[in-house]
């Protein structure tokens, strides 16, 4: 059984999530994903971006899935999130 590699974004900075992603890289992780919805959307890219750009110039981006759940609002309603994967691979 393979461990996976996931990071959840959030309302942290931007740099707490590349941390986890390079500790991940650095663990011997072949591949991570990071996953957001919502408004954390933005930052999930700008955490691939950094990764990629300032840290790991040898990952590349694997895929991108995008899609929509349907939540249900404090009032009660259904309500519509955008979803955003990001698969981030390191090359060997």
């Amino acid at each position: 059984m393979t461990k996976e590699y996931v990071v959840y974004v959030g309302n942290k900075p931007v740099m707490n999530y590349v941390f986890v992603a390079l500790i991940m890289f650095n663990e011997g992780a072949k591949e991570v994903t990071i996953k957001a919805r919502g408004k954390a959307i933005s930052k999930a890219v700008s955490v691939a971006e950094v990764v990629r750009k300032r840290f790991l110039p040898d990952v590349t981006v694997k895929s991108i899935k995008t899609g929509t759940e349907e939540l249900e609002s404090e009032q009660g309603r259904k309500v519509n999130v955008s979803t955003i994967e990001i698969v981030l691979a390191r090359e060997t």
